[in-house]
């Protein structure tokens, strides 16, 4: 990790935080966000063949059909989920372990659910290389959430549902934030924010338009993935 290349990735997200706030309206993102994305090495979550344009504020391919999404949107759902320390947070679609790694320095632990296995076992080999151990991995259906370790403090989703699927909302706890695209796959998406209410009952948002790989229901499946 250069130097350079960090403070270049820090000050596109400072510029695109700017030039959304008229969609989100967020002016500047959590400075303790914005530490966590600094102490991550974007390039060891991308192919070694792209990792000259790890630093660029730009999704990057990761190879099945999958992508690390772009810096900014990464530290902007980071933020709109206010990750704290003592907070358990499910991620649906771990994809690089990325978005992983970075809350992993801001909450307790986080479970994260990946349906293609062979990039959630190259996650668990660069998570442990970093010295992460608070990320508990597992390949399966992220439709479903993990229902063994709920209610979650906070969830977040990597890729886009048509709808908001009902077992995350119900592995929600009261209180919790819930950090979601929805949409039709290559459609129109929008990043929304779901609260849940003491009553159960939820509150929800569009903070942009966004673009995600599509979420699929693929079945019941799940393997526990160790490193």
């Amino acid at each position: 990790m250069t130097t350079a290349g960090m403070q270049r990735l820090l000050t596109g997200i400072d510029r695109e935080t700017a030039m959304t706030v008229h969609y989100t309206g967020i002016g500047h993102l959590d400075p303790a966000v914005m530490e966590a994305v600094a102490s991550v090495p974007r390039e060891q979550f991308v192919p070694p063949d792209l990792r000259a344009h790890a630093y660029d504020n730009r999704p990057l391919p990761i190879g099945h059909d999958q992508t690390i999404s772009q810096p900014y949107i990464v530290a902007l759902m980071t933020h709109l989920l206010k990750p704290r320390p003592g907070m358990r947070i499910l991620e649906v679609g771990t994809g690089s372990g990325y978005q992983a790694a970075i809350l992993s320095h801001l909450v307790e632990q986080v479970y994260s659910i990946e349906r293609v296995a062979a990039l959630s076992a190259v996650t668990a080999q660069t998570l442990a290389q970093l010295g992460i151990h608070n990320v508990e991995l597992i390949v399966g259906n992220g439709y479903l959430g993990w229902e063994a370790h709920a209610p979650y403090d906070g969830i977040i989703v990597t890729a886009a549902a048509n709808e908001v699927p009902p077992a995350l909302l119900q592995q929600l706890a009261v209180g919790g934030r819930l950090v979601i695209p929805v949409g039709p796959p290559y459609g129109h998406q929008e990043l929304m924010l779901i609260e849940k209410q003491d009553d159960g009952s939820v509150n929800s948002r569009s903070i942009l338009p966004v673009a995600f790989v599509p979420l699929f229901d693929n079945g019941p499946e799940t393997t526990v993935n160790t490193d």
